[in-house]
């Protein structure tokens, strides 16, 4: 047994209560408003997104099958995987850079984990109660009110967690088909075991595992500490300030006593169940509910705020050289980013010669040379190409020179270049240009001429 303090209007009192199960009481308050605006906005993004259409098509689409991403007009395949590259750089950078000016706000703020976490606590709290109601129900013998509200509420968990998993399925799965398919029962059974397997995950570990996710599964926890320094603004407990600590009434001075009361509620809104005024602890996410609940009483006893907030050792002044390499390493991939963003080309062009016969002489006496022409639209929509060849006098094309290509569609097309020559009295190679041109872009492939 443990015990905790809480407020009634002018006296602050201990009741006693379990160790074990986490019962994270709600709060509110700057830090819980900006959490909730922010969650929101990043929930109704995740599963609203996949709904978004473009041409008649869903604009946001990872086809794993062919192996293709699909952004609104454009299609990226295998070969531009370097911008993966560069976007998961620049996010571990950008995370990095935070972390050391702010702690692990990303944990505290806008990991899926603490945003499901919350929201199965919020679900939790409107069925069972408060904190101290969810305990007592626990402790409760098992009687129909129980039964209710306890189905009630894992009902409730495990509609969120399939809805998670739909959602996130619909990114790889053309959203039309993976919400008609899994209710008629239809689904292929990877993609039903892929929901299945994703909504028990949602629901373990928002619903059960919680903070022990991040406690003993989260590699992020683990290492944050290495890049803090002096200035990063972690959840701090003004010891100084607050030492020696004990419960007290309103307006009541007490000597020997600093300003905290000793009320614990900055452990009781804690996603972790930590005290924050034990210093600081890989546990602790930087959500800043403690803050929130400590602010409050320190209203209400008229003293000043921020006895817990975000501070740190040292002014900003001091940041040290590992976010300044972290900020110039974000902007490196950023710039990297929006150049591979301006050079890159909606479509690819490939030319290869015919190899087993360097060249012919055809009926009319002219030398020809046979290409296969290689295609690839990376667009949404059908393209049109011209084809030319610059830097080879007399030059004739067999085909028209113009090809129509469907979106994401990779086509091939067998070409004979002919030149009038006459190969017994010369021996030569002329090294040409195939140009292609769709619109404004122009993608131009060299290659070589054989006539003896």
């Amino acid at each position: 047994m443990s015990s905790k303090l809480i407020a009634d209007k002018d006296v602050i009192f201990q009741a006693p209560v379990d160790d074990g199960k986490i019962y994270i009481r709600e709060e509110t308050g700057k830090y819980q408003r900006i959490r909730r605006y922010l969650n929101v906005i990043l929930v109704l993004l995740f599963i609203l997104l996949p709904f978004i259409q473009y041409h008649g098509q869903q604009a946001i689409l990872f086809d794993v099958g062919e192996q293709t991403l699909t952004l609104f007009s454009i299609k990226l395949f295998p070969q531009d995987l370097i911008i993966f590259g560069l976007l998961f750089m620049l996010s571990a950078f950008a995370l990095f850079f935070v972390s050391v000016r702010y702690g692990r706000v990303w944990c505290g703020f806008t990991c899926p984990q603490t945003v499901w976490s919350l929201l199965f606590n919020w679900v939790e709290r409107r069925i069972e109660g408060t904190h101290n109601q969810s305990r007592a129900l626990d402790k409760a013998p098992w009687r129909p009110e129980k039964i209710i509200k306890k189905s009630a509420k894992h009902a409730l968990w495990l509609a969120i967690s399939l809805i998670t998993a739909l959602t996130f399925m619909s990114y790889f799965v053309p959203l039309r088909q993976l919400y008609s398919d899994f209710f008629t029962l239809s689904s292929s059974a990877l993609v039903m075991g892929w929901v299945m397997t994703l909504a028990v995950c949602t629901y373990l570990n928002a619903g059960w595992m919680r903070e022990k996710m991040c406690q003993h599964m989260c590699p992020y926890s683990r290492f944050q500490s290495a890049m803090f320094d002096a200035s990063t603004k972690v959840v701090t407990y003004d010891a100084t300030r607050g030492e020696n600590r004990g419960p007290r009434k309103r307006g009541q001075a007490v000597a020997n006593l600093g300003d905290c009361v000793d009320c614990k509620l900055c452990v009781q809104v804690c996603p972790a169940g930590i005290d924050i005024r034990d210093g600081l602890q890989y546990e602790c996410i930087n959500c800043g509910l403690c803050v929130d609940a400590c602010n409050k009483v320190m209203d209400k006893f008229g003293y000043a705020k921020e006895l817990i907030g975000f501070r740190g050792e040292k002014a900003a002044s001091s940041r040290g050289i590992g976010q300044w390499l972290y900020g110039v390493a974000s902007v490196v991939m950023l710039a990297g980013i929006v150049l591979w963003a301006t050079t890159w080309q909606s479509f690819e062009v490939g030319v290869i010669r015919d190899r087993q016969s360097l060249y012919r002489i055809n009926n009319d006496g002219m030398v020809e040379n046979t290409y296969t022409l290689t295609l690839l639209n990376k667009s949404s929509y059908t393209k049109t190409f011209d084809l030319t060849v610059a830097g080879l006098e007399g030059a004739t094309l067999s085909e028209a020179g113009t090809f129509t290509v469907e979106p994401g569609e990779k086509r091939n097309f067998v070409l004979t270049l002919t030149v009038d020559d006459e190969p017994e009295a010369k021996v030569s190679n002329f090294d040409f240009i195939f140009e292609v041109k769709q619109s404004k872009e122009v993608v131009t492939h060299e290659s070589m001429f054989y006539s003896g």
